[in-house]
């Protein structure tokens, strides 16, 4: 068969989305990403969760452009930096880190809202093995 007739092959198939090689033997890493849930991926709960889940970051956006407004180009981009210098920070990836600096920089840190509540490390489902997932995030696996 010659290359021509594969590509129309190809060209006439459907991809399927989530079933790519993502372990070492092409099988889903159920230990490393967790479980994986088709329609999750597809279909949106309701019309207001794609505000929820873009929330902070659209609130982000707005404060960036007020404040470029009122004290110019400088400010977001020193603030922006802050930033991403507070979400570097962080313990080993088998223990929760509380970003404690990242809240204080978006004022977040006096507020008490529905994840303080009941987003408690210490009953969290999601515990492995330590030194792989330091070996893992270290780029040794």
């Amino acid at each position: 068969m010659n290359s021509r007739g594969i590509r129309s092959q190809m060209k006439d198939s459907v991809p399927v989305v989530g079933l790519g090689a993502q372990g070492d033997y092409g099988v889903h890493d159920t230990l490393r990403s967790g479980f994986s849930s088709v329609k999750n991926d597809i279909v949106l709960a309701h019309p207001l969760e794609l505000a929820e889940k873009n929330f902070e970051l659209n609130q982000d956006k707005m404060n960036f452009s007020s404040l470029r407004n009122i004290q110019g180009l400088h400010a977001p981009l020193k603030l922006q930096m802050e930033y991403r210098a507070a979400r570097q920070i962080q313990r080993l990836p088998f223990l929760q880190s509380s970003n404690l600096a990242l809240d204080t920089l978006r004022g977040t840190d006096e507020n008490i809202g529905f994840e303080d509540i009941l987003n408690d490390p210490t009953q969290s489902e999601t515990m492995g093995e330590p030194h792989m997932m330091v070996e893992f995030k270290l780029g040794f696996l």
